[in-house]
């Protein structure tokens, strides 16, 4: 994101006299100063006062539940690369946004979320729907947290928001605002201010990170989302093109920033500390840029690096660098950091590692595989289409057969809290039809997952979104098997899920749809689902065969088992 710049916007500002002005106009034309005229929401009692005679210029798009709100807002930020409003009820609507709230806090989106409050005069005697404690209820998944102390600081409040929410590293903030405030008269209104949001990265502090990468033998760049966020995907590529160094992808990634196409690529390291190590065996120096250091899950028993292996982490994040379990930690931006340091190194001696060979193509079975269908869409699809997923039990298979090769263009929550993905594939196309992009949109969801947020259909429809949404229908939570038959925990309730029709369901709120079950039939089906022009939900029968825990990700033969 690029140095923010909020204009004076004198001819606007007039009607905004102290002695005229209410809090509501001010917090409009303020929104309106800083771009922000796009207000996602699910309304409630407590928001109508802000958002009477709602201005003709603003949009507000509605949600059917707080979840979905949220992340609609997430999904458009990050495909759009800009700060977002979301507008929820007070504490019981906030609760229920609570779970893409975390996971807007993990995908580091510029989010100011706006909830209403019961008024002030009331709120001592904690009357029906008073947020009993608004500072708390969001945290600790939010940048900030507050209620403003007058009505008057309510725009205030805004601006501080805004400007914490866009600094680095990027996040959601939390404003509590009293129903009864919007009517009160503005005595000062904040001034327009410039900030940069993102960090330097300069020779200083990088001369010895480049140092020990000229240095090191055998490195390898671990790079993650953040980097693409930050704007420097092509300064990733650069960087491993410079080193001729082998790159792979942090676990539980939200989101690439690299592409997985490149002969460099060498895909994702896998999510246990055992496996990690293992995969880094060879390397004498990792350095890990934009991302955390690292997210595991399930616990295994090992070192967190090889011996003799050394780690630098490079973030904008300083909690990130707080809690690594190894290595040194420099604070800068991600993006500015690879461009500086293809300043300073010098070209490599090294020769580049070999390439990864290409899968097999599946081999022909009775019923359609999650590896067929993940096979098929690839090679159906558009090839400048966006992906987001929320199908964590073929996650590794998806990210191999169709591999992320532009700057935006693959969307997946980072929290581990499902009901992301679905409202994300229309927060991802509402955002290529503003931004004139208009590419095709293609959400792979497990049924379970799905279930979260069904009500998302109504946006895809209501907005007449040309989406493909894939369900992978296999009747069960398959991923919660896999971690059944890893954890040696047998007999859980709860794992099956009969009786679901998604495409029915989809029907409902105004989605068409259809259905496949046969390998020789699924071709077709998804051809025909590509050409709907409006939003399409294709429910394909998977074979529910549980996949091995942390080993998903490819052939035996070339990727491993890694326990």
């Amino acid at each position: 994101m690029a140095s923010e710049v909020i204009p004076q916007a004198e001819a606007d500002r007039n009607i905004m006299k102290p002695q005229s002005c209410k809090v509501r106009d001010a917090l409009f034309n303020l929104m309106r100063e800083l771009g922000m005229t796009k207000i996602f929401g699910n309304v409630g009692s407590t928001e109508e006062p802000m958002l009477q005679d709602f201005p003709s210029d603003f949009e507000y798009i509605l949600a059917l539940q707080e979840s979905v709100a949220v992340a609609l807002a997430d999904a458009y930020s990050q495909a759009t690369g800009k700060p977002v409003v979301v507008n929820l009820h007070t504490a019981a609507g906030s609760g229920n946004g609570m779970g893409n709230i975390e996971t807007a806090w993990y995908n580091r989106t510029p989010m100011i979320i706006t909830a209403g409050q019961h008024v002030r005069t009331m709120l001592v005697h904690e009357p029906y729907l008073t947020n009993k404690n608004p500072y708390l209820q969001a945290m600790p998944w939010v940048k900030w947290s507050y209620e403003p102390a007058t009505a008057e600081d309510v725009p205030a409040a805004f601006l501080r928001a805004y400007l914490t929410a866009i600094q680095a590293p990027a996040g959601p903030v939390y404003l509590s605002l009293p129903m009864d405030d919007m009517d009160h008269v503005c005595k000062q209104l904040p001034s327009p201010r410039k900030v940069e949001p993102r960090l330097s990265a300069g020779k200083d502090v990088l001369q010895s990170v480049a140092d020990a990468l000229a240095a090191a033998k055998r490195p390898v760049l671990v790079i993650g989302g953040a980097l693409d966020q930050t704007g420097g995907w092509n300064d990733g590529i650069a960087l491993a093109e410079k080193l001729n160094a082998t790159v792979m992808a942090p676990p539980f990634e939200g989101r690439p920033g690299f592409p997985e196409n490149h002969p460099l690529y060498h895909g994702t390291l896998l999510s246990a500390a055992s496996s990690v190590s293992k995969q880094l065996e060879g390397y004498d120096l990792v350095v890990v840029i934009g991302a955390p250091v690292f997210r595991y899950y399930p616990w295994s028993q090992g070192e967190y690096l090889p011996s003799g292996t050394r780690l630098i982490q490079i973030t904008d994040n300083p909690e990130e660098i707080a809690r690594a379990v190894a290595g040194d930690g420099i604070l800068a931006d991600p993006a500015r950091a690879c461009a500086t340091l293809v300043e300073l190194l010098p070209a490599a001696a090294r020769k580049a590692p070999e390439p990864r060979a290409p899968l097999p193509v599946p081999a022909p079975t009775d019923k359609i595989t999650a590896d067929y269908l993940y096979y098929m869409v690839e090679k159906l699809r558009p090839k400048n289409s966006v992906i987001t997923q929320e199908s964590l039990s073929s996650l590794g298979l998806l990210k191999e057969r169709i591999p992320t090769t532009a700057s935006r263009s693959f969307f997946s929550m980072f929290s581990g809290v499902l009901g992301y993905g679905l409202p994300a594939a229309s927060g991802v196309a509402l955002a290529e039809r503003d931004l004139g992009t208009n590419r095709k949109v293609i959400s792979l969801q497990g049924d379970g997952a799905t279930q979260y947020v069904v009500q998302a259909f109504w946006n895809a429809a209501q907005l007449k979104l040309p989406i493909l949404f894939i369900i992978l229908r296999n009747h069960e939570y398959c991923i919660l098997k896999s971690f059944s038959d890893y954890l040696v925990a047998p007999n859980v309730p709860g794992f099956d899920l009969p009786g679901i029709d998604t495409v029915q369901l989809a029907k409902g709120y105004g989605c068409d749809g259809g259905y496949v079950s046969r390998p020789e039939e699924l071709e077709a089906a998804i051809e025909k689902a590509l050409s709907a022009e409006g939003p399409y939900v294709l429910q394909v029968e998977v074979d529910p065969q549980v996949p091995v825990l942390l080993g998903n990700v490819g052939p035996k033969t070339q990727y491993g088992v890694i326990d």
